[in-house]
C-alpha cells in the first residue's frame, strides 16, 4: 500500500497544511469511521457534525470548516474537499492490477502488436491485427477482436469483450461483462420476416473514458458509434448503434439510449433513463433518473419526467383520479362552450351600472 506525507498531499493539492506536515497517510476513510494514519474529508454540511469527532489523522476541509477540526487532527485547506478526496484517493489506491506479464494460457495472434509493459491475463484472447499500446492491462478471459486498438495505460477488467476493429482511447477503463462493438439493433421488415442489416460501422471511443459492468455499446451501422473523451457510464447501460457521445458526460446505471442520438459534452443522464432515437440532445444537459425523452432538447438545463414514490395510499388515490382526466377534460371544455354561449357580464361592469 503506498504511503503519503501530508507535506507531500498539501504540495500536490495546492493545499493549505494545518499540523502535523510529517504526518503519514496510507488511506482514505469516512469521517465517521477513519482512524490514525487515514484522511478523510467534508464536502457536505450535513456531514459536519462527524468532523468534530472524528478520529482521523487528517482532514480535506475548506477555509470555513477549520474552527470545527477538534484537536490533534491536521488539515489540508482547499478549495474543492471533493476532487481532492479523489486526486487523494488516486494516489493511495491499492486495487490489484487487471493482469501481470503475459499469462501463458493467453493466446495472442503473432500479427497482434503488443507495446511495452502490456499485461495479458489468463485465457484472454487477442486476435489478429490487433494493437494494445504501452501498459494496457487485458484480464482474465476478455476477448480482443481482430484489428481493434486499445490506447495506453487502459485496462480490461476481466471478461470485457471488445469485437472487431474498435478504437479504445488511452487511460480507459472497462469493467467486467462490458461488450464493445456487438452488432446494433438493425433489421428490416419484409412481409413479417425480419432481415439483418449487417453493422458494418464500429465503436471509437475517446480517452479518459470509464465503461461499468455489463454495458453494451453497439457498433454503428454504417458509420461509427463515438464516445467522446472523459465520458464516464455507469452499469449495465445500454448504448445503441451509430450513437453520440459529447466530452465529459456522464451516464448512471440502467440507462438505454435509442439509435443514432447525439447527446452534447457536459450532460449528466441518472440512472434508467430511456432516450428515443434519432434525436439531439445538446450540451449542458441535466436529466433526472427514470425520465423518458422522446424529442430532441436544444436548451440546457434540467428536465425530469418519473414519479417520485410516495405512500401506496396516496398513490392509489391519485391513480385514481388520473383515470377520470378525459372525463374531467370535455366537462372542462363543455362548461367554456357554454360561458362563451351565454356570455358573461364582468362583475365590475356590473357594480358600475348599479
Amino acid at each position: 500500500m503506498t504511503a503519503c506525507t501530508l507535506a507531500y498531499l498539501a504540495e500536490q493539492l495546492d493545499a493549505q497544511l494545518q499540523g502535523d506536515a510529517a504526518c503519514s497517510i496510507v488511506a482514505v476513510a469516512t469521517l465517521e469511521n477513519a482512524g490514525s494514519g487515514q484522511i478523510s474529508f467534508l464536502a457536505n454540511s450535513k456531514y459536519r457534525k462527524f468532523l468534530s469527532l472524528t478520529n482521523a489523522s487528517a482532514v480535506l476541509i475548506t477555509s470555513a470548516d477549520l474552527p470545527f477540526v477538534p484537536p490533534g487532527v491536521s488539515s489540508l485547506i482547499v478549495k474543492d474537499p471533493y476532487v481532492a478526496f479523489a486526486r487523494v484517493a488516486q494516489w493511495l489506491d491499492s486495487t490489484p492490477a487487471a493482469a501481470i506479464a503475459i499469462d501463458p494460457t493467453a493466446v495472442i495472434d503473432p500479427s497482434a502488436i503488443l507495446g511495452t509493459g502490456v499485461a495479458v491475463a489468463a485465457n484472454a484472447v487477442i486476435s489478429a491485427g490487433v494493437v494494445l499500446e504501452d501498459n494496457v492491462q487485458v484480464g482474465a478471459g476478455c476477448f480482443v477482436g481482430q484489428g481493434t486498438r486499445i490506447g495506453k495505460d487502459s485496462r480490461l477488467w476481466a471478461n470485457v469483450s471488445v469485437y472487431h476493429n474498435v478504437q479504445l482511447g488511452e487511460r480507459c477503463i472497462v469493467h467486467s461483462g462490458a461488450v464493445i462493438g456487438s452488432d446494433g439493433f438493425g433489421f428490416a421488415n419484409e412481409r413479417g420476416r425480419w432481415i439483418k442489416i449487417p453493422q458494418t460501422g464500429t465503436v471509437l471511443i475517446g480517452n479518459d473514458c470509464e465503461i461499468g459492468a455489463s454495458t453494451t455499446i453497439d457498433r454503428g451501422a454504417i458509420e461509427d458509434t463515438r464516445i467522446g473523451n472523459n465520458v464516464i457510464i455507469d452499469n449495465q447501460c445500454q448504448i445503441a448503434h451509430n450513437v453520440q457521445i459529447g466530452d465529459h458526460t456522464a451516464i448512471a446505471g440502467c440507462t438505454v439510449i435509442a439509435g443514432s442520438t447525439k447527446i452534447g459534452r457536459y450532460c449528466i443522464i441518472g440512472g434508467a433513463v430511456c432516450i428515443n432515437g434519432h434525436i439531439d440532445i445538446c450540451d449542458g444537459v441535466n436529466i433526472t433518473g427514470m425520465a423518458m425523452i422522446t424529442k430532441s432538447i436544444a436548451e440546457k438545463g434540467v428536465y425530469s419526467s418519473g414519479f417520485p414514490a410516495t405512500t401506496n395510499v396516496e398513490w392509489r388515490k391519485n391513480t385514481a383520479k388520473l383515470r377520470q382526466i378525459e372525463q374531467l377534460y370535455q366537462r372542462v371544455k363543455q362548461l367554456e362552450h357554454q360561458v362563451a354561449t351565454l356570455g358573461c357580464t364582468p362583475a365590475a361592469d356590473k357594480i358600475t351600472e348599479d
